[in-house]
């Protein structure tokens, strides 16, 4: 969120209104389409409820304002404009009002599969449906505040709470494990790698989730899994700052991925 980025956020025009161009509205709907396809089968039931809630048009990029309608009528959230990347501090301030950023560009068509940072789809297409869900909105809420006031170092801690859930999460459900993480439903290598054999999957623990370190470059080789959404209203009402202060006081675990290789 502090680094540097090749994307410039869409301004709005005098009524309101962000004009994308055709090729971008293409792009938007190439990654709905198939996106559509991989999670059938693989989301959980409230994504997809909501989902069917927010109706995101098939041929071009949402309006925001269009999106926060739904989301206030249903959790009181909507989703706020900002640049391609914003501070931290800021992340954590829109979080505790309810209300979830979004940066108006979305990826060039090099870049499909694969985006360093967060463009609308993610946003939008990842988030901002379980954002209709009191479980998942209580609990974005409550990491914000959280955040805002955390230490530096505190957040670092809080940012493998949030991968391993918000982005990264899966749930038990009596259909078998589904994805409600917004990294990876809106990602579609990452959909599909999710629930095949390839990764751990590990029943959720707050401990083991903070002290659990991650890269955001690779093909996650751990999931953490939680038992149902309402879990993560359960964690609202824990004293995560302290369970934070008791992990700062442990080694990590071991990754489960190499180094990143150095940069010339």
């Amino acid at each position: 969120m502090g680094k540097s980025t090749d994307y410039t956020a869409r301004q709005p025009d005098e009524f309101g209104v962000v004009r994308y161009t055709e090729e971008e509205n293409e792009t938007w709907a190439i990654l709905l389409n198939r996106q559509m396809t991989a999670i059938d089968g693989r989301a959980c039931d409230a994504f997809m409820d909501g989902l069917e809630r927010l109706r995101f048009p098939a041929d071009r990029i949402p309006q925001l304002d269009d999106v926060s309608r739904v989301l206030s009528d249903s959790t009181g959230w909507s989703v706020a404009r900002v640049p391609a990347l914003i501070p931290f501090s800021e992340f954590f301030q829109l979080l505790a009002n309810r209300q979830f950023p979004a940066a108006t560009f979305i990826r060039r068509r090099s870049e499909l599969d694969y985006l360093k940072e967060p463009d609308i789809f993610h946003e939008l297409f990842g988030h901002t449906p379980l954002l209709t869900n009191q479980h998942f909105a209580d609990f974005t809420e409550t990491y914000g505040r959280l955040g805002l006031a955390a230490s530096k170092e505190e957040r670092v801690f809080l940012a493998r709470l949030y991968w391993f859930t918000v982005e990264f999460g899966l749930v038990d459900t009596p259909q078998g494990t589904r994805i409600y993480g917004g990294g990876i439903l809106s990602s579609i290598g990452e959909t599909e790698h999710a629930l095949s054999d390839a990764p751990r999957r590990q029943t959720f623990d707050v401990m083991d989730a903070l002290r659990t370190p991650y890269r955001i470059d690779i093909m996650q080789p751990l999931y953490y899994v939680i038992d149902s959404l309402s879990r993560l209203s359960e964690l609202t009402r824990m004293d995560l700052m302290a369970r934070i202060r008791d992990a700062q006081g442990m080694r990590l675990f071991d990754p489960l991925f190499p180094p990143k290789a150095a940069t010339v």
